[in-house]
């Protein structure tokens, strides 16, 4: 067969390679188009091969084959054909045209080399002795001894015979270097770079790593060495050049033998040197150059080892005198935020001391206002005493002296049934309260200010009108059990308790033993007391 398929990347090279004109089809297995025309394609490559005025080879690929080095000839449809000369991309066909690329053969003369060949120097007119001693001294640019050749002294036959003869080689010699030259030339011009290469490292870098063909071939040619590190590093390095996917050209490979910063124009041998440069003056734009950089003689060498001494010497003697200044300025930081603490610090204290001779002159003036106000109580007890004979309607409970100035006990002295009978009416009258003054019922308890007594009389106020007012219905919110202790130590002692709850509808019951509410008591009464009584506890 005629249609040569190819199995592998190194496959296709080779046959590029080998074969002066070649036809490569790009074809894929689930290609429909690719399908039917491979019939017509190989009845091309019959015909072509018969056909001994053509030389061109035919040859198909598969991209599953290919896969990523696919991407290295630039197919961008299926079938795609690709015509190379000499290695080279000439030109190509997408989609299937079968017309299309007999015209693409004839165009770039794919022509069969017919010529028998011939001998160095044959195919021209024979020329005598003396025409080819004339070129060759026009050659040398002698023409004196051109017009001067007849008038010489004839020479003997046999000397004259060895003369051409001798002529004559010389003459062969200077054309066969001439030929030589052009063809070292010419094979140098189309020798293909990558026929050198080792492909145990191609193999290595295209079926173990994964690379492209074409992009393994350029690492081993234009990187370190000819190595599988120097080749992955400048794959790596150029991967993101737009030229990486060209064709190599033919020719004797030119390697970067420097870098050049395209900014400074400043030449530098490695890449370390190059990074330095970069971090030192921020340029980014650089080059792989093809110049050499000459190496430094010994004399150069000291000279510059002397300058990068006294460069360090220089930066050295800078870095001392800068870490002084720096030591100085901290040292002074240092000194003025000690001196901003401790100013802090006094301020601090005395602002503190402040703070505590007005705690202790505010103690001292609430100690001197509960001492007038136990005086004025005290004062207040001995004129009751002597309006009511001696007797004084208070008690002194555990929680602290809480006056009452409404007597619910028995009456001291035990004068009987007389007194018994006193007490009660006293009782009787004493209970007797008003809506209208449901006020001063409150400003009066609010008035004990001695260890929050008043306070907490409002507050039990408040709870017992506040569970009536919300909860109308149970009838447990409707009875106070003034036997409780917290009726008889927070509401009983103090002027104004107990009254307030009989203005808003509370009554003794038959025993004097509990508060209960009357039936026809007013609830709009006892809401206005319930906010009147919190609106008093907020502001005690």
């Amino acid at each position: 067969m005629t249609l040569h398929e190819l199995e592998s990347p190194t496959a296709l090279q080779s046959f590029i390679s080998s074969n002066k004109n070649a036809v490569i089809c790009f074809s894929a297995t689930w290609c429909g188009p690719c399908k039917r025309s491979k019939p017509d394609l190989e009845e091309m490559a019959s015909q072509y091969a018969a056909d001994v005025t053509k030389n061109v080879a035919f040859g198909i690929v598969y991209e599953h084959v290919l896969r990523d080095a696919i991407h290295t000839y630039g197919v961008k449809a299926f079938p795609t054909y690709i015509l190379f000369q000499n290695g080279r991309e000439v030109e190509r066909v997408q989609g299937v045209n079968m017309n299309g690329i007999r015209v693409m053969i004839e165009a770039a003369g794919c022509n069969a080399d017919l010529t028998g060949g011939e001998t160095l120097g044959g195919g021209a007119t024979p020329l005598s002795p003396a025409e080819a001693r004339a070129q060759r001294l026009a050659k040398l640019g002698d023409t004196t001894a051109l017009a001067d050749a007849p008038a010489k002294e004839e020479k003997s036959p046999a000397e004259d015979v060895e003369m051409k003869t001798e002529e004559k080689a010389n003459d062969e010699d200077i054309e066969m270097k001439d030929a030589a030259d052009i063809d070292n030339k010419a094979e140098a011009s189309s020798e293909d770079p990558t026929a050198k290469l080792d492909k145990v490292l191609l193999q290595t870098l295209t079926e173990s790593m994964g690379f492209p063909l074409l992009r393994a071939q350029k690492g081993l040619l234009y990187g370190n060495a000819q190595t599988i590190d120097g080749a992955v590093d400048w794959i790596m390095q150029h991967q993101d050049d737009d030229d990486i996917d060209e064709p190599i050209p033919l020719g004797p490979v030119v390697k970067a033998q420097s870098y050049k910063c395209n900014e400074c124009g400043k030449i530098m041998s490695n890449i370390a040197n190059l990074e330095t440069h970069a971090n030192k003056t921020g340029h980014s734009d650089f080059e792989e150059s093809t110049q050499a950089i000459k190496p430094l003689t010994e004399e150069e060498k000291a000279a510059k080892v002397k300058e990068i001494k006294a460069l360090l010497a220089t930066k050295r003697a800078q870095r001392e005198e800068l870490e002084k200044a720096e030591e100085k300025e901290r040292e002074r930081q240092r000194r003025l935020m000690g001196k901003e603490m401790s100013k802090t610090r006094e301020q601090m204290e005395m602002e503190q001391r402040k703070r505590d001779a007005q705690q202790r002159k505010r103690e001292k003036e609430a100690a001197r206002r509960e001492r007038e106000r136990i005086r004025a109580e005290l004062a207040k007890d001995k004129a009751e005493r002597r309006a009511n004979k001696g007797k004084l309607q208070s008690t002194l409970g555990v929680e602290g002296y809480n006056p009452s100035a409404i007597q619910y006990d028995t009456a001291a002295g035990g004068e009987g049934q007389a007194a018994d009978a006193d007490h009660e009416e006293h009782r009787h009258k004493k209970i007797q309260a008003s809506s209208a003054k449901i006020d001063e019922y409150i400003q009066k308890v609010s008035q004990y200010r001695a260890g929050g007594d008043g306070g907490n009389c409002l507050k039990i106020l408040s709870v017992y009108v506040s569970n009536v007012v919300d909860n109308p219905g149970e009838e447990k919110y409707r009875t106070i059990n003034m036997e409780n202790k917290v009726f008889r130590t927070k509401v009983k002692p103090f002027i104004g308790g107990k009254h307030l709850l009989v203005a808003v509808g509370f009554k003794e019951n038959e025993g004097g033993t509990a508060l209960v509410l009357k039936e026809d008591a007013d609830p709009k009464l006892l809401a206005d007391t319930k906010e009147k009584l919190n609106a008093a506890l907020e502001a005690y």
